[in-house]
């Protein structure tokens, strides 16, 4: 199993400006049933453009996800919208597998659970 990617908080700006809106579009993205942002709960994992236009890795909370169909389409229409030229591709992966640590520190307070 790969080791957990790193919480991104900000895309990197300097390398490709035009991700910034993406990044700022997954913001606006929640999971319905735990009501935070896709990037703040670390489903996330990248964002990069690709020779045909943006490709989105992120996961669900689980597998068995009763939002797993609905969470990537409303990510993928978001970042259309945000972009507006070229295809959008929203991959949902696996590998490695989400946990709560992977929520940013601000969310995570935001709930009222704290660290360990």
């Amino acid at each position: 199993m790969s080791p957990a990617p790193e919480p991104r908080d900000a895309p990197p700006s300097a390398a490709d400006p035009g991700l910034d809106a993406v990044w700022q579009a997954l913001r606006t993205v929640d999971d319905p049933e735990l009501r935070l942002d896709v990037v703040s709960l670390g489903l996330v994992y990248d964002v990069r453009r690709s020779e045909s236009g943006v490709v989105v890795e992120m996961t669900m909370t689980t597998p068995g996800c009763p939002a797993a169909e609905i969470i990537p389409e409303m990510a993928h229409d978001a970042v259309a919208a945000a972009v507006g030229d070229g295809p959008v591709d929203v991959r949902v992966v696996w590998d490695p597998p989400w946990d709560p640590s992977m929520i940013d520190e601000a969310a995570f307070g935001a709930r009222g659970y704290r660290r360990r």
